[in-house]
């Protein structure tokens, strides 16, 4: 039986109950009371990572001792079972993001150990959600908005990107861009869309991935989110989007993110729409110092080989998430990330063997 979101017998919501409260002496010391019984869920991943939402007081004006100088909020309770996740990057990360500029959530208590970690919270309405909203809006409002959440989106990535200190964050390097590659070999051919490639096609996969990974490897290396799309970014303002998953964080290629976000799994914009926003992006990085090609053509050359490198990941994690993990609802996002794949792979020499494949599956 489930009360509330939760299942009554749930060991792990016990124990951050139980952490919560250990920590209140601490909390309340700087201000932040949190409210556990307003603990419940706030949302889950495709990782096991889970949230909760918990309501509280928080210091206000940098004064933590009155009473009055304490305004309603919300926390965020992050559980991460230690045995199946790993909080302490998500720890590195934030603070490598925060000192460059980006709204992520600040840390307020953490135990790697047990897998706990609350934060603030960055609010309730993703970009995907306010997007949705827009819909009803006539098509001059709807391009208004739409252009200045991208805009604000990708003045943040030029943000992350100009950043200096990398901090010892992994490089995203050949052996990992090809392994992502594979996921789709393991799931999406061997357990969605099962076909059996013969020696030859297999050769020929192999080599249309060290095309890509050639092709990718050889931009310009910034940081690099991985997961910078429409529902990791939160509508937050006055600064610029509230930004989340970004635990995974590398050294990897500079157009990696803009395609996470302009080509994003769970929203498909027109081409046109994506080349205009791309131009502007590619414009404030210039201007920003980044070492972005000087002709756009070549930066979105680059943009579309890195697109198919992500979406031939995506299609096999989603299909992993629905082949091991039940979770479902990620069916629902392969066929726009499927024509990602297959426009571009029909586009450029060399692809032709990856497009056969990914036709013979659509």
């Amino acid at each position: 039986m489930k009360t509330d979101g939760f299942i009554d017998s749930d060991p792990r919501r016990d124990l951050a109950r139980q952490w919560v409260a250990s920590q209140m002496p601490g909390l309340g010391r700087q201000g932040w009371w949190p409210n556990l019984d307003s603990l419940r869920p706030a949302s889950s991943d495709a990782s096991f990572r889970r949230y909760f939402r918990i309501d509280g007081q928080a210091p206000h004006e940098g004064d933590s001792t009155r009473q009055d100088a304490r305004e309603a909020t919300s926390l965020i309770l992050m559980d991460a079972p230690p045995d199946r996740e790993d909080i302490r990057p998500f720890i590195k990360v934030a603070e490598i993001f925060l000192s460059a500029g980006l709204q992520v959530p600040k840390i307020i208590a953490a135990n790697p150990e047990l897998g706990f970690l609350l934060c603030t919270d960055l609010g309730q309405q993703t970009y995907l959600q306010r997007l949705a909203e827009n819909t009803g809006l006539d098509d001059d409002h709807q391009h208004k908005t739409r252009t200045e959440l991208y805009r604000e989106a990708w003045r943040s990535l030029v943000k992350l990107q100009t950043y200096g200190d990398r901090s010892g964050l992994p490089d995203y390097d050949t052996t990992k861009l090809t392994q992502e590659m594979q996921l789709f070999d393991q799931w999406f051919l061997g357990h969605h869309r099962p076909i059996v490639l013969s020696a030859s096609e297999k050769d020929q996969l192999a080599t249309v991935y060290r095309l890509i990974c050639d092709r990718c490897t050889a931009q310009p290396q910034v940081i690099v989110h991985r997961d910078y799309h429409s529902r990791n970014l939160m509508i937050c303002p006055p600064h610029g989007p509230g930004v989340l998953d970004f635990q995974d964080a590398v050294i990897g290629p500079i157009s990696y993110d803009l395609v996470s976000l302009l080509r994003d799994a769970y929203i498909e914009w027109p081409e046109e729409l994506q080349i205009d926003w791309a131009i502007g992006y590619w414009q404030d990085a210039r201007q920003a110092g980044l070492p972005i090609a000087q002709d756009f053509a070549d930066f979105w050359k680059d943009f579309e080989w890195m697109g198919l490198q992500r979406h031939i990941k995506v299609l096999g994690i989603f299909a992993r998430l629905y082949h091991r993990d039940g979770k479902e609802n990620y069916l629902n996002d392969l066929p726009v990330v499927m024509r990602y794949a297959v426009a571009v792979a029909r586009r450029y020499q060399g692809l032709g063997p990856l497009a056969k494949i990914l036709e013979r599956c659509a």
